[in-house]
């Protein structure tokens, strides 16, 4: 039988079948073949036996947290309290284009800034919107249900930003306290970084603390150049180009007639100097 995990505690994985859960154990060999399941992975198993038999091919997957194909990323973003972070923003994006997860921009608390401020932050927004990532807001309720439908999501951004806010505006029932990371959903706060996968508006949530592995060590220089997607506009002669240093570099040009933001390439930079060399 095929279905889904959507939680592990220690070595017990509870598979999920339409609205059947099966708690489950995973065959010996997983272990010696290197094989460790995911919260989100589908998998082939015996309900009779409450064992995995295997683990089947993800879309993505993901190590902090431990979780698997997912679909979409609602990138809760402040504007104030905590401050507008366009580096924490395209850390986010840079992230999920690597792992081919769509990026969803969350804007909160638009209400709590000044015109001047707020002009200039849809300056930004509106550059994103241009290289075709999606802007919402907090305010539009039924927009980001729909969004939410036949998809995997995970709700993801800055301690303080907003997330149980407007999880809250989704769920009235889930009665989550501002400030809290996880979902909960109803549970109070967690005590444990326990990842679950919940059933919701006809799609699913993935309950997490955070992706806490913002940084790219373990990336290479090309994902990280491949996943600012404006870059593949602008053809370099020299195919292996990183624009940092090449002299006839079209991105690098690109940036200077103001055509790529500056924080944007700034950020590139910033990124793939934590390569490991």
């Amino acid at each position: 039988m095929q279905g889904q995990i959507v939680k592990i505690t220690s070595d017990l994985h509870i598979v999920k079948v339409n609205n059947e859960t099966y708690p489950c154990k995973c065959r010996g060999i997983f272990r010696k073949e290197h094989i460790t399941p995911l919260v989100g992975d589908y998998v082939l198993f015996s309900p009779e036996k409450k064992l995995i038999e295997k683990v089947l091919p993800r879309e993505n997957e993901f190590q902090r947290p431990k979780v698997s194909n997912i679909d979409q990323a609602f990138i809760v973003t402040s504007l104030v309290n905590p401050d507008f972070s366009l580096n924490l923003l395209d850390k986010l994006i840079v992230l999920m284009e690597i792992h081919n997860v769509k990026p969803i921009i969350t804007i909160t608390k638009e209400d709590l800034v000044d015109k001047d401020t707020l002009n200039k932050i849809n300056e930004y927004l509106d550059y994103y919107k241009k290289l075709g990532y999606m802007v919402v807001y907090n305010t539009e309720i039924d927009k980001i249900k729909s969004l939410i439908k036949n998809k995997t999501s995970v709700f993801t951004g800055q301690t303080g930003a907003g997330k149980s806010s407007l999880l809250n505006k989704l769920n009235k029932d889930w009665n989550l306290e501002t400030g809290e990371i996880s979902l909960a959903l109803g549970r109070g706060k967690h005590t444990t970084r326990v990842v679950e996968l919940f059933d919701f508006l006809d799609g699913k949530v993935m309950d997490t603390p955070g992706f806490s592995a913002l940084e790219f060590t373990n990336n290479t220089k090309e994902e990280i150049r491949n996943a600012f997607i404006e870059f593949k506009n602008y053809p370099c002669p020299f195919s292996d180009c990183t624009h940092t240093k090449e002299g006839e570099c079209l991105v690098k040009e690109a940036v200077k007639d103001n055509n790529i933001i500056s924080s944007r390439y700034e950020n590139y930079l910033s990124f793939i100097s934590e390569v490991k060399k």
